[in-house]
């Protein structure tokens, strides 16, 4: 990873500071529906002002790099997620209060606003924990490339692991999301595209433990927000 460094700290980024402090006193003070419209210009916010901090630790960032793919994580994000939601549709984890005010196409369209800001949000905040220091102290030195077979087995567990939270959703649910992990990113090797495993196969962990941690950040903050929020989710987990 990068030294971190003093850099300049771009405009666009003060912009982003003032829509998350502007929707978040809005989200939570209101009566009332308002996240419905108020979700998406808080995790813009979020999003355009972490970039704009990777910018002035390391000279470069997601949107100073490739403007059309920070755009278009946006778009890819939204099948993303409705993905996670059709595992809900057999699982039933979580529910969304408020949803029976919206007719469908109006759920769907601001469901699908709101799901465009996932993987923005978690890239930027991967990229922001991979300027710090420590994440060098957590580099793991082993090498891990799959094999074809190996790949194969991925995805066939994947799918049995499916079948299992198909049939046991109750028992199995947490392991939604394992399941798209094994299905997916074995595709993507088998396409030739960007995975987890180019960075495991010549050893660099700091990326994924980047990206785990990214996860968790992002994670945090969503949950923080959602408290106060109306519309909002709520979890229905068995006990």
């Amino acid at each position: 990873m990068n030294k971190t460094t003093n850099k300049y700290f771009p405009n666009y980024g003060w912009a982003g500071l003032f829509l998350i402090i502007l929707f978040w006193i809005l989200n939570w003070s209101l009566d009332g529906l308002r996240t419905h419209w108020g979700f998406f210009p808080l995790w813009l916010g979020y999003t355009i002002f972490v970039d704009a901090v990777v910018y002035s630790r390391k000279g470069t960032s997601l949107i100073a790099r490739n403007l059309k793919l920070f755009i278009g994580l946006f778009l890819i994000s939204i099948p993303s997620w409705w993905l996670f939601e059709l595992y809900n549709t057999i699982t039933n984890n979580w529910l969304y209060d408020g949803r029976q005010f919206f007719t469908n196409i109006e759920y769907y369209l601001l469901a699908s606003l709101s799901f465009s800001t996932v993987m923005p949000a978690v890239f930027e905040t991967s990229e922001l924990v991979g300027t710090f220091k420590w994440i060098n102290h957590l580099n793991i030195k082993r090498e891990i490339e799959p094999s074809l077979k190996t790949v194969w087995f991925l995805i066939i567990t994947g799918i049995l692991v499916l079948v299992i939270i198909i049939v046991f959703p109750e028992i199995f649910y947490p392991l939604v999301w394992l399941s798209a992990f094994l299905i997916i990113e074995p595709i993507n090797i088998l396409m030739k595209n960007n995975s987890i495993f180019d960075y495991t196969a010549s050893g660099e962990w700091r990326t994924v433990l980047a990206l785990a941690f990214g996860c968790l950040i992002c994670g945090f903050f969503w949950e923080m927000w959602n408290y106060y929020s109306y519309p909002k989710w709520k979890y229905n987990l068995p006990m």
